[in-house]
């Protein structure tokens, strides 16, 4: 399989540590890609938006409506999944985000469980993720710990502590499982799975392991038919 990792954030380094995540947790071709324009790291609903308009004009540059690179599937490696919904809509080969498989994922181990990110601006837009996919605050809690996840990518290890508190505060209001969320925090849930009494997930590791389920169609997504998304990006928007 050749899989698209996109960076809706522009900061490289956060795509290469993606990259190696990827390729130490599955067998495929992952060819990484970093949104052209946007914030370095997204940790506001502003950022958020321009990020979305970033992964889909990437998406027209690399895949369009020919996908001339022969791309089996496609991951927006962003917490947040920004351009989900019209990437779907649009492309010719599966398209799954880290904050959508997570969730799914996760409700398959509990019935209530918490997404812990970096960044107290992620909690609402978050919780607000989880409404549209018809999970409540009973079904999907959100959580933040205060540093950004480019901050908690830069020292992790200082980083750790705080975010074994606040899960354990998430277990402790009825939170069966846990996911890691965000890009910064990719490959610190196994350090954490030994500290906590139930399941730690890391969103990368749950994003790939649903690939094989959305190239069968079989995954418990629902993209609408793709009508095709060629660049440039402006003659798209302009309908």
């Amino acid at each position: 399989m050749k899989l698209l990792l996109l960076n809706g954030n522009t900061d490289p380094a956060i795509t290469e540590r993606l990259a190696e995540a990827a390729r130490a947790l599955c067998p495929h071709e992952v060819v990484p890609a970093t949104a052209r324009f946007g914030a370095r790291y997204i940790a506001t609903r502003a950022a958020a938006a321009i990020a979305a308009h970033a992964v889909l004009d990437a998406l027209a540059e690399r895949v369009a409506r020919d996908n001339p690179e022969g791309f089996d599937a496609a991951i927006i490696a962003c917490f947040g999944d920004p351009g989900l919904e019209a990437a779907r809509e649009a492309l010719p080969i599966p398209v799954l985000g880290l904050a959508d498989a997570s969730i799914i994922a996760a409700l398959r181990h509990a019935p209530t469980v918490s997404l812990l990110t970096g960044g107290e601006a992620w909690v609402p837009m978050l919780r607000e993720f989880a409404l549209l996919r018809g999970h409540g605050p009973d079904r999907v809690r959100v959580a933040a710990v205060p540093p950004t996840g480019d901050m908690i990518a830069r020292e992790p290890e200082r980083a750790l502590a705080l975010l074994a508190e606040v899960a354990r505060e998430e277990v402790a209001a009825g939170a069966g499982c846990v996911v890691l969320g965000g890009a910064g925090l990719v490959g610190l849930a196994p350090r954490l799975r030994p500290l906590l009494p139930v399941p730690v997930l890391d969103c990368l590791e749950e994003t790939l392991a649903q690939l094989p389920d959305a190239q069968r169609g079989t995954a418990p997504m629902q993209p609408a038919p793709s009508v095709g998304l060629s660049a440039p990006l402006s003659r798209i928007l302009a309908g």
